[in-house]
This record gives C-alpha cells, sequence and structure tokens, in this order.
C-alpha cells in the first residue's frame, strides 16, 4: 500500500523553504456540522509512525496518530459553521476553514501543502495544491488526521444534544439511519439547509 512520504517537504526545503505546513479539510460531505481544517508543521526530526491517508486507519490508530502528531508538531485547527457553508456553498467554506488553519499558526508558516486541486483565494503565502496529497505527503497526512479527529468527537457531541441521527456514527454523513431521522425528526440548527436531502425536507411540497 503506498504510504504518503517527505518528497513533496523536502522539494520546498530544496527551495530555502524553512516552516511547511500540511493543510486539509474534513467534513464536506455530510449534511450536517461545520467543515473543519487542519495546519500542522511536522518536526522532520519527530515523525509519528505510520502517517496516512486519515480515512485508511483504523479509528484506533487514528486516535493514537492524532495524539502524537499534537505532541511534536506545531497544530491549528479552525472551521467553517453551517450557516457560512448555507451562505457561501461548501467549497468556499472549506478553504474559508484552511484560511483560518493556516492564520492559526504562529509563527506563520512559509509554504504550504494543500489537499486538494485548488488554492484557497485568501492565502497569501506560497503555497502548492497536491491532488490526493493526503496519500502523498506526511504533513497532509497528519492535518488529515488532526482534522478528522477534531469534527469527529465534535459530532459525538452534537449526537449527545440531538439523539437519533447516528451523528455519533455518521459524522453527519448521509448514511441510511441519517436520511431516515431527517424525514423522521426533521431538521435541525446543525443541519446544512443548502444540500439537498435538507432542503428537500424543508420544502417538501
Amino acid at each position: 500500500m503506498e504510504q504518503p512520504d517527505t518528497s513533496l517537504e523536502t522539494a520546498a526545503q530544496a527551495k530555502g523553504h524553512l516552516k511547511i505546513a500540511g493543510v486539509d479539510e474534513v467534513g464536506r460531505g455530510p449534511l450536517a456540522g461545520p467543515v473543519t481544517a487542519a495546519a500542522v508543521v511536522l518536526d522532520m526530526t519527530r515523525l509519528p509512525e505510520g502517517l496516512n491517508d486519515s480515512k485508511k486507519l483504523t479509528a484506533k490508530k487514528r486516535a493514537s496518530l492524532a495524539q502524537q502528531i499534537w505532541a511534536t508538531a506545531e497544530v491549528s485547527v479552525a472551521e467553517a459553521s453551517v450557516e457560512e457553508i448555507d451562505s457561501i456553498n461548501i467549497l468556499k467554506a472549506s478553504h474559508l476553514a484552511m484560511e483560518r488553519a493556516v492564520a492559526a499558526l504562529d509563527p506563520p508558516p512559509d509554504y504550504l501543502l494543500i489537499d486538494g486541486n485548488l488554492i484557497p483565494a485568501g492565502l497569501e503565502i506560497p503555497s502548492e495544491a497536491v491532488v490526493k496529497g493526503d496519500g502523498k505527503s506526511v504533513s497532509i497526512a497528519a492535518a488529515s488526521i488532526v482534522a478528522k479527529e477534531v469534527r469527529d468527537s465534535l459530532m459525538v457531541d452534537l449526537a449527545q444534544q440531538f439523539p437519533g441521527y447516528g451523528w455519533e456514527k455518521n459524522a453527519g454523513y448521509p448514511s441510511k439511519q441519517h436520511r431516515e431521522a431527517l424525514v423522521e425528526l426533521g431538521v435541525t440548527p446543525h443541519h446544512r439547509r443548502s444540500f439537498k436531502p435538507v432542503h428537500k425536507i424543508l420544502y417538501q411540497e
């Protein structure tokens, strides 16, 4: 199985960049909850073992790696709210979350490796978009792990306030239980009203 490595970081260092941050977001697809982004500057001399795309890790491994990343790297996490997602659209909101995560790194990084094919418009720092970056760059993989852990635990908290939707298991994604609960229990303040399944229920004929 392909593992992310340090080649993109090494190439950026060769161009003279010292603080390289990986940036990734999680939560574009769910019907509920914010979109969460993380920016991580790894210490290349203390890389946690087994960094990989967060979707390829077991929950236990991911939680353990997230702890190691927080302990050894510079990490910031930010989000864009459901209201922002509904007012500016999910792509712009996920970019806004990324911009906020980068802005919260102190001292600021001087180079960014960003997961995806677009660089958020608000970023002033030299950046490189990396398609499927969480499978290529250890820094982006680390950001994907942190963002997923933070967002999943937020959804577990929200599930206790709004039981029945299964958010503790589906993290707000449109699972069967979630879609059925939307019909039976209705729309919560944490649902994205601009997303079709939610919109349909709100504006049923």
